[in-house]
């Protein structure tokens, strides 16, 4: 089995910054897409962040403010978020696609259970 378990979240002023962690824990083989999703109240779910070993995408409302980043030794990845808004209030979710496995042809996709992020004065 494959744990995500998310830190970081809390409540912070307008303008202020935020560093979420994920780490991953269990039968990892390789960490192929780490992701960081979030969930605002009464809206669906989004993608802000991804990152594999050779491409990272933001989603258009968090460039140049947030920063995704992984460390592989630790099967960790971060989200760093600067110049929040209170846009920016949600549950953030950490995703990863995981082969567990030498022996397996195929990823698995895993999602933590989320730390809520508020951006209020």
């Amino acid at each position: 089995q494959v744990q995500l378990v998310e830190s970081g979240g809390g409540l912070v002023q307008p303008g202020g910054s935020l560093r979420l962690s994920c780490a991953a824990s269990g039968s990892i083989f390789r960490l192929n897409v780490w992701g960081w999703y979030r969930q605002a109240p009464g809206k669906e779910r989004e993608l802000v962040a991804s990152i594999t070993s050779i491409d990272i995408h933001y989603a258009d409302s968090v460039k140049g403010r947030f920063s995704i980043s992984r460390d592989n030794a630790k099967n960790m990845a971060y989200l760093q978020m600067n110049s929040l808004k209170p846009d920016d209030t949600a549950v953030y979710y950490c995703n990863a696609l995981i082969r567990r496995s030498a022996y397996d042809n195929y990823d698995v996709k895993y999602w933590g259970k989320g730390t809520p992020v508020t951006v209020s004065s």
